[in-house]
């Protein structure tokens, strides 16, 4: 998966490759469907969510530069396995999830792996999770129809906030970027489908 997946298709950095290295992503997925779990393509994890495909993940984590130190704010996070990927990368990782169901089982899945350092909150991921803010990267991973204001406002100076932006079908890959003078500037990465962001500031249910 990695060299034939990520290396050859630009992802370059050596301590994301490692990270995606060691994630067994087949430990978050459901048995009868571990036979995938390698390959490039987004899995059902029920409920009507997925878990996204590796190139995506490793491209959204890329852009985000996430260093050792940083406090990270995952949003929509699914069966748990790109937050698996950052607690290697980052210091502290909480990731919000719409759904109880599948915030326990990631919850579960991440403690067996031994993944302290990650922890998994329910809540609506469109207003963030103020009470550990500010973040020093935040990553959504399920579409929006703009940026909220609510993980602007997050976000930490010197910041790095990725998310697909667009209607519910597709969707643009933005890297929003909070200079410490409190200049912003957004660039677009790629084109991108995720499930929708239902909450407060994404879409409505």
């Amino acid at each position: 998966m990695v060299e034939q997946q990520l290396r050859s298709r630009g992802i370059h950095d050596e301590r994301l490759l490692q990270a995606m290295s060691k994630v067994p992503r087949h430990e978050f997925l459901d048995p009868a469907q571990r036979q995938e779990a390698y390959i490039d393509h987004p899995i059902a994890i029920g409920e009507r969510q997925t878990t996204s495909q590796p190139y995506i993940i490793a491209a959204m984590l890329q852009a985000a530069a996430v260093r050792a130190t940083d406090h990270v704010l995952e949003i929509g996070a699914g069966s748990g396995y790109q937050t698996a990927i950052l607690a290697e990368l980052a210091g502290h990782v909480i990731g919000v999830e719409r759904l109880p169901g599948l915030a326990a089982s990631a919850q579960l899945t991440l403690s067996r792996l031994g993944y302290q350092h990650a922890e998994i909150v329910v809540g609506d991921g469109s207003l963030g999770w103020i009470s550990s803010a500010p973040y020093d990267v935040i990553i959504v991973s399920a579409a929006s129809p703009a940026i909220p204001p609510a993980l602007i406002e997050q976000l930490a100076a010197e910041g790095r906030l990725v998310i697909p932006v667009g209607n519910a079908q597709e969707q643009l890959l933005q890297l929003f970027l909070k200079q410490r003078d409190g200049r912003t500037s957004i660039r677009t990465l790629e084109g991108c489908r995720f499930v929708p962001m239902i909450g407060e500031q994404g879409f409505a249910v």
